[in-house]
């Protein structure tokens, strides 16, 4: 299993502050996140089923407002809280392209980022996710094992393909056990058998 990171340029709007659970406003952004069916910088490929089918369970973690993101580059699988930046709140799709809506938290490096957004700072979207690729050709193919973690907000590169990361790192599976409870496992099972049953597999 192979930990990967994509970047995606974040194309964005900002929508209107929206007050969560009666307190301060929190700035509210919408945008692409990630694209299916397209050759990434990374040169891997994410195919439109297997990706649409993680987002399902990854849906999981938006409902329960469990799907938060950093502020830049992570070199682990496991999200650390002390840079979380950002909560996705709303998680869609058109055609071959994944929409997020993120709202910027009040955290320090969610002050950072509002900072950089309010300041029209360009900045980009990177996913991290477990999973496995087989080559086919110059790209590599993401795999059934795919496991979607979080969404980063990172800073644009000003060189073309300093984000690029061609060889992703090898981790233990047994991370999963870290990342994903027994009551997310179960969800990502009974996913699976529906559809099946739905025939959308």
């Amino acid at each position: 299993m192979k930990f990967l990171k994509e970047f995606t340029e974040f194309e964005y709007e900002v929508l209107k502050e929206e007050k969560v659970n009666g307190g301060s406003p929190n700035l509210v952004v919408k945008g692409v996140i990630q694209r299916a069916d397209t050759l990434n910088q990374n040169g891997r490929i994410y195919p439109k089923d297997i990706l649409f089918k993680e987002l399902e369970n990854y849906k999981k973690f938006v409902s329960e407002r469990r799907a938060v993101g950093e502020l830049d580059h992570a070199d682990d699988p496991v999200v650390n809280l002390k840079n979380v930046s950002h909560l996705i709140t709303d998680i869609w799709t058109d055609g071959s392209v994944v929409y997020g809506k993120i709202e910027i938290l009040p955290t320090p490096m969610g002050n950072i980022a509002r900072s950089l957004i309010e300041s029209n700072v360009k900045i980009g979207i990177s996913s991290r996710a477990l999973g496995s690729v087989r080559s086919r050709g110059d790209a590599d193919i993401v795999q059934e094992d795919l496991h979607l973690i979080c969404w980063d907000l990172v800073s644009e590169p000003s060189t073309p393909g300093a984000f690029m990361m061609r060889e992703a790192k090898e981790v233990d599976p047994r991370i999963l056990d870290k990342i994903f409870s027994k009551t997310d496992r179960v969800n990502r099972i009974a996913n699976d058998i529906l559809g099946i049953k739905k025939g959308t597999l």
